[in-house]
């Protein structure tokens, strides 16, 4: 039988940010179809793009993290 394992909270910054009217429209929508809030949608988007950064870019924010 399958255990019910429920996800821990990830800890996180409160940011505020400036976003285009169009850009805030798309994430919105996406959001909607999805069934997914806003922010977590904008933290998969942001995961998504870090994770294929440009190989150069990538290392130079590991060194940074280090």
């Amino acid at each position: 039988m399958n255990k019910l394992k429920i996800p821990e909270n990830h800890s996180g910054v409160s940011k505020t940010l400036r976003l285009p009217e169009n850009i805030v429209e798309d994430v919105q929508n996406l959001a909607d179809l999805k069934n997914l809030s806003f922010n977590k949608t904008i933290i998969t988007l942001l995961e998504f793009s870090l994770d294929n950064l440009d190989d150069n870019d990538k290392q130079v924010l590991k060194n940074k993290r280090n």
